[in-house]
């Protein structure tokens, strides 16, 4: 079977390093917010009109490089890639969805007020990660399975 639209292999170790190199900018992120650096007021790199501040970059440069970390691992080839593979793969999928919106139905039940917004960004991440949980666990149970019998 030809895998289509997968990442090669190497593509799960720079997930790796994209979800490493998150923490660098979470520290900037606390440091800047926190007025450690700049006393709460916003570093400029633009002009004055407010188009693009630093305090903007290291808000959005830790999601982007957590979620191309996260599809990095969650879509790279596998050392031997086969049906069964896919079929764990896909099966993974389906679960990862039903489980999101699982979540995310309760917390739009339950959540109100300033929390709502984060609880809207569990949309964004938490299917990646429920699927490279599962279809790792899948793989661990398979594999554990064949060095059994």
């Amino acid at each position: 079977m030809k895998a289509r639209f997968l990442f090669p292999r190497q593509f799960r170790i720079a997930g790796l390093i994209c979800l490493l190199a998150w923490v660098p900018f979470m520290i900037l992120k606390k440091l800047i917010y926190h007025g450690y650096m700049n006393h709460g007021v916003p570093i400029r790199i633009l002009d004055n009109s407010g188009a693009f501040t630093m305090t903007h970059f290291y808000e959005i440069m830790p999601i982007i490089i957590i979620l191309a970390g996260l599809i990095f691992m969650a879509f790279s080839k596998e050392k031997i890639e086969d049906e069964q593979i896919s079929q764990l793969r896909l099966d993974s999928l389906q679960w990862s969805i039903y489980f999101t919106y699982f979540l995310f139905i309760v917390s739009l039940v339950f959540v109100n007020g300033p929390d709502f917004a984060h609880n809207m960004s569990l949309g964004l991440w938490a299917p990646l990660v429920f699927f490279i949980i599962r279809f790792r666990w899948k793989i661990y149970e398979l594999n554990r399975s064949l060095k059994i019998n």
